[in-house]
């Protein structure tokens, strides 16, 4: 895998990046229109891409925005992908978007995340999935894949427990193969090694009854049932904005809805 701080040489970069998309040298020159010949100088040492060139391939192998700067500056150009921290003030307009919709979402869960999965921003209806945990897991930044799975977080309450984490677990493990990231990995490798308990079940085989994976958790006598969406900003050109998600859920019944209403109003 591709670290973040590996500034290797652009050519041994793009090879790595295509044997991970599993993409021939042909293949791939034939997608950006070069020559078999001159990707396989590119990617030797014995030819320099363009920067024209090199954005194409980057594109066409679907390398996230951070790796494409490693990738020019390895070229010895510059970096053209700004990293603006949110709370910047030439985010605001960002920051602000994002409230309109978390908000705009309630009174049913929300919330924002990086590319770690570590939470940026709620709405107040997302304090469900946060109650009870234990401190440690609620000390910035909170990771909200962490929170979900720790024995002594989320996973106390979450009744398809089994079901839930092999969903998660690999969700999170496609995640790192699109991505390369070595962050992920070792994220994906601590959720994937805490201990299941007995009764958790496993991950049952589709019977064609359910639609989607749900999330049912107990909420002092009551079972709730959730399933949720994801959303991104389209076209970023500024690596923050690349890798923030949106994560919004929905009841999956009406008890579930009316329990978040009668919440809302107290």
């Amino acid at each position: 895998m591709i670290s973040l701080g590996d500034v290797r040489p652009v050519g041994e970069q793009l090879r790595a990046w295509r044997r991970h998309r599993r993409l021939s040298q042909l293949e791939l020159s034939l997608a950006v229109g070069v020559s078999t010949r001159h990707l396989s100088f590119v990617e030797t040492g014995r030819s320099t891409p363009s920067r024209e060139l090199l954005l194409r391939l980057a594109e066409h192998l679907d390398v996230p925005l951070r790796d494409r700067n490693l990738l020019l500056i390895a070229a010895g150009y510059a970096p053209v992908y700004t990293h603006t921290p949110i709370e910047e003030p030439r985010m605001e307009t960002v920051r602000a978007a994002l409230r309109k919709i978390l908000t705009g979402h309630e009174p049913y869960p929300a919330v924002v995340v990086d590319r770690l999965w570590n939470l940026i921003d709620a709405n107040a209806a997302a304090a469900l999935f946060m109650e009870g945990a234990a401190p440690h897991l609620l000390e910035p930044p909170v990771n909200v894949l962490r929170l979900s799975m720790h024995p002594e977080g989320m996973a106390r309450t979450v009744l398809n427990l089994g079901e839930w984490r092999a969903h998660m677990v690999d969700r999170l493990r496609r995640h790192v193969a699109l991505t390369a990231d070595e962050s992920l990995a070792r994220l994906y490798r601590e959720l994937r090694d805490y201990p299941v308990p007995d009764d958790a079940g496993t991950f049952p085989m589709p019977t064609g009854g359910e639609v989607l994976v749900p999330l049912r958790i107990r909420v002092g006598d009551r079972e709730l049932s959730f399933f949720s969406t994801i959303a991104t900003f389209g076209s970023p050109l500024d690596i923050t904005l690349a890798e923030l998600a949106i994560e919004s859920f929905y009841p999956a019944d009406e008890t579930t809805a009316a329990f978040l209403h009668e919440r809302a109003r107290r």
